[in-house]
C-alpha cells in the first residue's frame, strides 16, 4: 500500500512536533488531587511542573424544542517538562502523553516513554488502554531545505497534493488545498492524515514563509492490555515510514540529508 523502502533517519528533518498518547477509562483520583507519587517518580527527567483547567467541549441536553447548551467539567491537565524544555509529559484523567519538539529518532523517544508509563502503571493501575497514538507533524520549509522556488509538485507525490498536482494551477492561486483522510493501514492500525500547504505559528507569532504540513495521526484503538502497550506502539511505529516516504519525493528525500538505520 505504501512505500516499501528501509526505514532511515533525517540529519536535517522537518518534524514540528511528536506526541505519543495512551488514552485509558477515567481514573477519578488523577484530577482529585496533585500527582505527588507519580511526579517522585518522574520528577529527574521531567523537572518543571506546572498545571492548568482545559475547558471541557460544551454538551447539549434536554428536550426537542427545549434544547441547552451546557459547558462540560474543565480537565485538570499536570505538565511535567525537561529542563531544556524540548520534552513534555501530560496526565489527565483519561490520558497520558510524550510530546518532544527535537525528534531525532524512534529509539530515544521511546526510551524517553518508558519512565512517565511505567509511573503511570504503577501509581494508577488504568485497567487497560483504548487507544495508543503517535502523530508526527511535519512543517517543510523549502527554504530550511534550500529548495525556494521548487514547486510542491517536484516534492510531494500526487495523492498528497490534491488539486496542486495540476501543473496548470500556480500555487500562489490556491487559497486553501489540502487532502484530508481516514483509512485503515497495515498492522490492524488506523490513520488520520492531512497535507497541504499552509501557514503556522512558531512561539505564538505567524511564520511568514508557508510551509507543507504533513500531519500523521496512527493509533490502535480497542481494550488494550497493558503488557501491550509496548508492541502496540512498535507495531503503529513501523507504519509511520513507509507512509511518509509514500508522500515524499526522491528530491525532498535527498534534501533532508538521509541516513542509513544500521
Amino acid at each position: 500500500m505504501f512505500s516499501r523502502e528501509k526505514r532511515c533517519i533525517y540529519e536535517n528533518n522537518q518534524l514540528a512536533e511528536v506526541v505519543c498518547q495512551l488514552r485509558f477509562p477515567e481514573i477519578l483520583s488523577i484530577g482529585a488531587k496533585p500527582p505527588v507519587d507519580f511526579q517522585e517518580v518522574i520528577r529527574g527527567e521531567y523537572p518543571r511542573y506546572s498545571v492548568r483547567n482545559d475547558a471541557a467541549a460544551p454538551k447539549i441536553t434536554g428536550t426537542p424544542g427545549d434544547l441547552r447548551l451546557e459547558n462540560g467539567q474543565p480537565t485538570v491537565n499536570y505538565q511535567f517538562v525537561s529542563q531544556d524544555g524540548t520534552w513534555r509529559v501530560n496526565l489527565t484523567n483519561t490520558f497520558l502523553s510524550l510530546t518532544c519538539t527535537n525528534y531525532k529518532n524512534w529509539e530515544t523517544f521511546a526510551k524517553k516513554l518508558d519512565l512517565p508509563l511505567a509511573a503511570l502503571i504503577r501509581v494508577y493501575k488504568p485497567a487497560y488502554f483504548e487507544r495508543i497514538g503517535l502523530r508526527y507533524m511535519n512543517f517543510f520549509s523549502r527554504k530550511a531545505l534550500d529548495l525556494e522556488g521548487i514547486p510542491y509538485r517536484e516534492l510531494f507525490t500526487a495523492p498528497y497534493l490534491g488539486i496542486l498536482c495540476n501543473e496548470e494551477i500556480r500555487e500562489h492561486d490556491a487559497t486553501r488545498s489540502g487532502v484530508d483522510a481516514e483509512l485503515a493501514i497495515p498492522g490492524g492500525c488506523r490513520m488520520k492524515l492531512h497535507a497541504g500547504p499552509g501557514l503556522v505559528k512558531r512561539n505564538g507569532q505567524a511564520d511568514p514563509e508557508p510551509k507543507f504540513i504533513l500531519d500523521m495521526d496512527l493509533f490502535m484503538g480497542g481494550n488494550i492490555p497493558l503488557n501491550h502497550a509496548a508492541g502496540a506502539l512498535e507495531t503503529i511505529h513501523a507504519q509511520s515510514y513507509p507512509v511518509f516516504r509514500d508522500a515524499i519525493t526522491d528530491r525532498l528525500h535527498e534534501a533532508m540529508e538521509p541516513e542509513d538505520t544500521d
